[in-house]
């Protein structure tokens, strides 16, 4: 099953690189950025999970915050852009 989830979130993870790439606009680039760190934040949550994995939940946290921050700079810049 852990199998089939980081398989379902790769295919995730393409979609939002396709998206990022294709544009048209810089917002919608910016979301599919946010997109593309969630579903990393999903991979590492989930591939935690297997018994022995030397994933520590820290690094789930580390990743999400990292995420949140860039996706509010990137909305603050493109606000600003605009006006």
């Amino acid at each position: 099953m852990i199998d089939v989830a980081l398989a379902i979130t790769s295919l995730a993870a393409v979609l939002f690189v396709a998206r990022m790439l294709r544009g048209p606009a810089l917002a919608d680039r910016v979301i599919s950025v946010d997109g593309f760190v969630s579903t990393i934040v999903i991979g590492v949550t989930v591939a935690s999970v297997r018994p022995g994995s030397g994933v520590v939940e820290s690094t789930v946290l580390v990743v999400a915050i990292s995420g949140f921050v860039g996706t509010a700079i990137l909305a603050r810049f493109i606000e600003r852009r605009g006006s």
